[in-house]
């Protein structure tokens, strides 16, 4: 494949994502002015966007991004970041990418959201989807949920089942793509294994997703993102309305101190995104605005 073509298809997967970061936010801000007032008496907020510059590990100029956040009454917390990033990789990190042996260089794009809901009967949730070019090139992303009350934490509640069925079929319309292996890769990596539970119910994972065929590929990681913006705002609505006590209140901000762990400690987008040179806001935005330990 010559570079014409590589990167033809980086700009394509580059406005993707920027496509989806943007109608994103815009079914984000239309939950934000429409939950109940009762329950969300604050002033609807809306997101504000930082774009970021960054250096390579060499200290020349690679890419950066724009930061989307927004802090409001039903939204406690949530970013939706685009970033393009290039360069070279750090010595000592070539050996966890495939192909950097081979060659240093890479290019890399990708959407990444974390969503944090001041009800404790809203779900939080993730999602990414990102393009990775080095000597190889491959997709990868995937998108979980994390209820936050016990009672809640269950692949049987009907949150669990509504999202694990979309993004089943999204799935399911993409040879290419396997839910049961993507799902399980899910509940194997999103394991707290120092404290041997779950962060969630799940959802799929995938990563070095290179079927040989492109367009395929492609065709698949926009279905797992629009699948995510017509699930997920539907969980929203659900539940946004169901009034919380104090002690589930409490249970949240503690439920929330594992999202905290496992993303310090186990999550492979934080340590990349720290490795390359990304932006630490950006990055870190994925912790939550209020949290607690037992």
């Amino acid at each position: 494949m010559d570079n014409s073509e590589v990167e033809a298809r980086q700009a394509r997967a580059k406005a993707w994502f920027e496509t989806l970061r943007d109608a994103i936010c815009e079914a984000f801000e239309a939950l934000e002015r429409e939950a109940p007032a009762a329950l969300y008496p604050d002033p609807a907020a809306r997101f504000a966007r930082t774009a970021w510059p960054r250096t390579d590990a060499s200290g020349r100029p690679g890419g950066g991004g724009v930061a989307s956040t927004l802090r409001g009454r039903l939204f406690e917390k949530v970013g939706v970041h685009v970033s393009t990033v290039f360069g070279e990789f750090a010595p000592d990190f070539r050996a966890d990418i495939p192909g950097a042996e081979v060659d240093p260089r890479f290019w890399a794009s990708g959407v990444s959201l974390i969503a944090h809901l001041r009800s404790p009967h809203v779900p939080a949730v993730h999602m990414n989807t990102r393009f990775l070019v080095s000597s190889r090139a491959w997709f990868g992303g995937g998108a979980d949920l994390t209820p936050l009350l016990a009672a809640r934490r269950s692949r049987e509640d009907p949150d669990a089942r509504a999202f694990h069925e979309a993004l089943k079929t999204a799935c399911d319309r993409h040879p290419v793509a396997s839910y049961a292996k993507y799902s399980a890769w899910c509940d194997d990596y999103f394991y707290l294994k120092h404290r041997q539970e779950p962060r969630g119910i799940g959802g799929i994972f995938f990563d070095w997703h290179d079927s040989g065929d492109f367009e395929a590929d492609f065709a698949f990681v926009q279905d797992v993102g629009r699948a995510f913006l017509d699930i997920y705002p539907q969980l929203v609505r659900r539940n946004w309305a169901t009034p919380w006590t104090p002690a589930e209140r409490e249970e949240q901000l503690i439920r929330r101190g594992r999202y905290v762990e496992f993303n310090l400690l186990y999550d492979r987008g934080t340590l990349f995104g720290l490795r390359t040179g990304g932006n630490i806001d950006t990055i870190l935005s994925s912790m939550p605005p209020v949290v607690q330990w037992p």
